[in-house]
């Protein structure tokens, strides 16, 4: 059932879903928009990916408390790798509590999307996402799609933390500060500073996890750890606007994370839902938790014993959606490959050739749009490229 939901797109013709250059785009102007009860025909999903108007039952993810992990309790740790490990097994989701970010921390990074989102298109469009670049403004995918478009806007900006190596002043390293004041100028300075300290929140917050994972798989707590901490990551604020026929369209369609791992806190409206055990379940909101899965690079990373999960997200006719989106990448020179001990010549071979992250994004940039068989896809590009 999970082919159903998503588009099988052969590799030879993986280009023909980007807009020809003199192809005229569509507007999502969202305040225009989300008032219309006849939507334009772009943002018309087939009748197979439409959602359904009967609400889902709620996929059971485990709630993971990391205060023991995070305060140093062995035994705390080995129980929350033990949860972590299960749930990536099975569906690649799960909830974290006590986690360590400052609740009003995430209720500013909330707060302040509407200080963007609600200026006029003009103003956001200062920040519009060029073609072939992930970061910038996006209303919708209307400059790279030209059907099935998602009921979306977005705002994606890259985070590199502090490195322990860089001797360079500290001002260099506030790179999502730097970001909102030469695109948007000085008036959106606030938002810089609260989206810095988020990000680096989140960056903090994706290590310890990634020393969960390494437990949970023999590996030990530095491997992944230590590939990480000189993260390329990427953050997204995502605005779902109403829409007057939630039933035709979806916020997001199904697909799989290109990236590495996600970290996602909901607002109270709901949305999120992932496809496990052959069916669409919700996963709803809690304020005090992260919503986490695995994405397709630390899926090969693991040699395919971690599994990334499709999801999508649906709209409603009533009241907006936001999320906060915190996409941990490596950075642009490693090179992704599991660690020997997950690699057995014998009973569990290599899986996925040797790659970079930006050879993945470039390949959900350009040339392939996201689903559930991007990696599998991707792989079958890297060994064409090399041959």
């Amino acid at each position: 059932m999970a082919i159903d939901c998503m588009r099988n797109i052969p590799l030879t013709t993986t280009k023909t879903y980007q807009n020809s250059k003199n192809e005229s785009q569509l507007v999502f102007d969202s305040s225009i928009l989300s008032h219309q009860r006849n939507i334009p025909q772009q943002f018309i999903w087939p009748d197979d990916e439409k959602p359904s108007l009967i609400d889902p039952e709620e996929l059971p993810v485990p709630l993971i408390d990391l205060q023991g992990f995070l305060s140093g309790d062995s035994q705390a740790t080995l129980e929350a790798s033990k949860l972590v490990g299960e749930a990536c097994l099975k569906h690649g989701f799960f909830l974290v509590v006590n986690h360590g970010v400052d609740s009003k921390l995430v209720k500013d990074a909330h707060n302040l999307m509407d200080d963007f989102f609600d200026q006029p298109l003009t103003q956001k469009e200062k920040a519009q996402r060029k073609f072939g670049e992930h970061c910038g403004y996006a209303s919708s995918f209307t400059g790279r799609f030209s059907s099935s478009l998602p009921w979306k806007e977005t705002l994606s900006f890259q985070f590199s933390p502090p490195s322990t190596n860089n001797e360079c002043s500290s001002s260099s390293n506030k790179v999502v500060q730097e970001y909102f004041n030469n695109k948007l100028g000085d008036d959106f300075n606030h938002l810089g500073k609260v989206y810095q300290d988020y990000c680096e929140a989140m960056s903090t917050l994706s290590l310890g996890i990634m020393e969960l994972l390494g437990l949970s798989m023999g590996v030990g707590r530095k491997p992944f750890r230590e590939f990480y901490e000189d993260n390329e990551s990427v953050m997204r604020l995502n605005y779902y606007p109403p829409c007057q026929r939630p039933d035709l369209t979806l916020g997001i369609g199904p697909h799989c994370d290109p990236t590495s791992l996600t970290i996602l806190h909901q607002d109270q409206v709901g949305g999120l839902q992932v496809f496990a055990d052959g069916k669409w379940r919700s996963i709803s909101p809690d304020f005090n938790a992260f919503v986490v899965n695995i994405g397709d690079t630390f899926m090969a990373q693991s040699n395919g014993i971690y599994k990334s999960c499709l999801h999508r997200a649906v709209v409603n006719s009533e009241k907006p959606r936001k999320s906060l989106a915190f996409f941990l990448c490596p950075s642009k020179d490693k090179v992704v490959k599991p660690p020997r001990k997950l690699v057995d010549n014998e009973n569990n071979q290599r899986k996925y050739p040797d790659f970079t992250w930006p050879m993945l994004l470039e390949f959900t940039q350009k040339h392939y749009r996201a689903d559930m068989n991007t990696l599998k896809v991707f792989s079958k590009w890297v060994q064409q490229q090399r041959t």
